[in-house]
């Protein structure tokens, strides 16, 4: 790699950590000679332009005895190597994208050590080593031709069970969505995701595991278009999102006991729910919801991206709002998000939004001339309940933002390991980007004491709850 262009230099000296990012870019080029740095203008999703480093290049991977090179590119953000890349796929004009677990209709790339970045424990060359394992399961590239491809060198395997339209492009898939649970939760979610999206199928399943039960029997003598309801988890697949609502408690038992009884629960259905819908997005509403969010990432056994809690959504939109209208007149747009266990004990934080745009360049702690405010608007926050209909629009408004590929910020339960140090595995609500391969998080922020130690507390509560827990 060439450092010492002028042009390379130039936008080097725009990096908030010049000499942590060449370092990083030096070790790539050790380990892989062959990959190349380069610059050029990147658009973001809000038509925001900036002039960054690319990293360039082919990842060898092996599928089916055969070697080939993929070809990928490497966004570096200005704060890398803090966050994380962006990631495509190089297809040339004889290759076609397999969407998938791990890349988009439009090449993007998606792994764990993405949505899992935390540097220095995090390195390019890890992530690189990720993708060649990633794609030698799952290779995210195929031929248009109709036969064998002659130079592996340019194109990937044939692989005969890619189901192309003429052409040459994936036929339109009907959005499917299905809300597990058919409680109250359960009824308002389908009629908030009815108003808020357009959907091809929604699907109510009032599962004889689940003891929530009784809402479901107007909407069947009403006949809602598009939704169906069913008793049958089979009825779920092939979905795009799977809502899971239900809860299995009563108000007699301790709250260990209480918990037991959801993990119990949903051992009888996320396994089978993962099998019939395996590129879903998980969405939980189960309570308590940071730890249904981690046991049913470790029942589906999806990736992190794909499986998140509803999390602290609600109260950051409420904060949000509180914040614009009631104490700002909403001349600020300041935007805020409350991270870290659904509970009293809140923590918040400010989204460091560029002028003008909706693009978020970071997030920073609350700091001794915004704190007045912030307490101020969460003491405003209190006593707003989280009755069904509020958690069903919130419900809505995440599965909107996935199957539209929205791309939008909110705050929801996510793994938490590798964010601001925590070294546990954790789910914790944090701000991501919601999009439809699931959730990507936003870099970490050192807060101040009080704050850290709130987010600390909350996850030494969790740890030790999970030792009590028969998963």
């Amino acid at each position: 790699m060439d450092f010492n262009s002028e042009s390379i230099k130039k936008i080097l000296s725009k990096y908030k950590f010049r000499d942590v990012a060449i370092e990083e870019l030096q070790k790539v080029s050790r380990l892989h000679p062959d990959m190349i740095v380069k610059h050029e203008t990147y658009t973001f999703t809000d038509s925001s332009q900036k002039d960054l480093l690319k990293i360039i290049g082919n990842i060898p991977i092996r599928y089916q005895g055969h070697s080939y090179n993929l070809p990928i590119l490497l966004w570096l953000l200005d704060s890398f190597p803090f966050t994380p890349p962006i990631c495509f796929l190089r297809p040339t004009s004889n290759m076609v994208i397999r969407e998938g677990k791990h890349v988009d209709s439009k090449g993007r790339i998606y792994l764990p050590g993405l949505h899992n970045w935390d540097h220095p424990k995090s390195s390019v060359n890890g992530l690189l080593a990720e993708m060649m394992a990633k794609f030698e399961e799952e290779p995210p590239l195929g031929t248009k031709s109709s036969g064998p491809a002659e130079n592996p060198n340019d194109l990937l395997a044939y692989v005969s069970d890619l189901s192309l339209n003429e052409g040459g492009s994936r036929p339109d898939q009907a959005v499917k969505v299905s809300v597990i649970g058919g409680g109250d939760l359960g009824v308002a979610t389908v009629l908030s995701i009815m108003a808020k999206s357009s959907v091809d199928k929604l699907v109510l399943i009032d599962s004889p595991e689940c003891s929530n039960k009784g809402g479901t029997t107007d909407l069947e003598i009403f006949n809602l278009p598009k939704v169906e309801v069913s008793k049958d988890l089979a009825a779920s697949a092939e979905s795009k999102v799977v809502i899971v609502t239900a809860n299995a408690w009563n108000d007699e038992q301790s709250y260990v006991s209480v918990v037991q009884t959801n993990v119990d629960m949903y051992r009888s259905i996320i396994p089978r729910l993962a099998q019939l819908s395996p590129n879903a997005i998980l969405l939980i509403a189960s309570q308590p919801v940071d730890v249904m969010t981690h046991v049913a990432w470790r029942q589906s056994h999806l990736l992190p991206n794909q499986v998140i809690g509803v999390g602290c959504n609600l109260d950051s939109q409420r904060l949000s709002h509180i914040i614009n209208i009631s104490l700002l007149a909403n001349n600020a747009g300041k935007q805020a998000w409350v991270i870290g266990e659904l509970s009293e004990n809140k923590v918040a934080v400010w989204g460091d939004v560029k002028p003008g745009t909706d693009q978020l360049q970071g997030l920073t702690p609350v700091s001794n001339s915004t704190k007045p405010l912030m307490d101020r608007a969460l003491e405003m926050l209190k006593g707003r309940g989280q009755r069904s209909w509020s958690v069903g629009l919130s419900i809505a408004d995440i599965t909107h933002s996935i199957i539209t590929d929205q791309k939008k910020i909110h705050s929801v339960t996510t793994l938490a390991e590798g964010w601001g140090g925590i070294g546990s595995k954790v789910f914790l609500s944090l701000p991501c980007i919601i999009g439809e391969n699931g959730s990507i998080r936003i870099a970490g922020v050192s807060l101040g004491p009080e704050d850290e130690m709130k987010l600390r507390e909350s996850v030494a509560t969790q740890v030790n709850l999970f030792m009590q827990l028969r998963l």
